[in-house]
């Protein structure tokens, strides 16, 4: 057989208005969702035994073996499949990227192939996390219920993204627990076809994330970050993704985009930084 490899895109939460709370505890989310084109990398080779080993730049501190959201999706998967996993880490872990959901994802992706399975649906694998059902479908979407709920977007104009996190780890259950109101409004029942990033960028300012305030309590260098991607040139909107820390900024083309993170990587060399494009809208491509 050979080796199965899959790439496991930066989740980005455009919006994120929290509605409720479910009586087991789980919040109700409306959240409308992108893939950067910036990630980690995973890759899968025949083996009798399941392992799993984490390198590269951002795998200091992610545990491997069954400690690991990806030991748990194979083991989801096929409780007695084998195979050599390797995981390479190059987002931020803990940082509102939903990067250890999209690598479990990604796991799947790669283990499907290379057992011979049938991919499952993104609302049965629900029960692994609250992002894994949308990590799974990998393509611009609205997430709703306690995020097992899929539904398809308009077609989103082309816009790049700034990726920033100023390096610390912020824990989505104690963002969670600091929020004041749990039933916010959700978005407009029908989304609106936006012409381009400028007129994407206005819409998204009537809309929220609610969980930016309590994580902006938590870590006050939110606010530092987010202040500093709206102060870039050609920046259209900048607001954070997730539970945090990591922040976006909007923009209408690479040019401005890749200035941006120049510009931001040399004042604050020891953020992480990234600018992106969105990424293909077919979890099959995801190679």
């Amino acid at each position: 057989m050979p080796i199965e490899e899959a790439f496991a895109p930066a989740k980005v939460n455009l919006t994120l208005h929290v509605t409720g709370r479910r009586g087991d505890g789980y919040h109700l989310l409306d959240s409308l969702v992108v893939f950067a084109d910036v990630g980690d990398r995973l890759r899968a080779a025949p083996a009798a035994a399941l392992s799993l080993a984490v390198a590269g730049p951002r795998a200091a501190g992610v545990p491997g073996g069954e400690a690991n959201l990806v030991w748990r999706a194979a083991r989801w998967l096929d409780p007695g499949g084998g195979a050599a996993i390797t995981l390479e880490k190059h987002l931020p872990a803990a940082a509102g990227l939903g990067g250890g959901s999209s690598d479990a994802a990604a796991a799947m992706r790669a283990l499907a192939r290379l057992w011979r399975r049938a991919l499952p649906a993104a609302a049965d694998v629900a029960g692994l996390g609250a992002d894994v059902p949308v990590c799974l479908a990998a393509r611009p979407a609205r997430m709703g219920g306690a995020g097992e709920a899929l539904a398809p977007v308009p077609p989103l104009p082309p816009v790049w993204l700034v990726l920033a996190n100023p390096g610390v780890a912020v824990a989505t259950a104690e963002v969670f627990a600091a929020l004041e109101r749990r039933d916010g409004p959700p978005m407009p029942a029908t989304l609106p076809r936006l012409s381009d990033a400028a007129e994407l960028a206005r819409w998204l300012r009537t809309m929220r994330n609610d969980l930016e305030t309590p994580a902006t309590r938590l870590q006050p260098v939110i606010s530092r970050v987010a202040g500093a991607l709206a102060a870039q040139p050609g920046c259209l909107i900048a607001r954070m993704s997730g539970s945090g820390a990591t922040c976006f900024g909007l923009f209408p083309d690479p040019r401005h985009a890749r200035a941006a993170a120049e510009a931001l990587g040399r004042a604050a060399p020891g953020w992480w930084v990234a600018a992106a494009g969105l990424a293909a809208g077919d979890a099959a491509a995801l190679v």
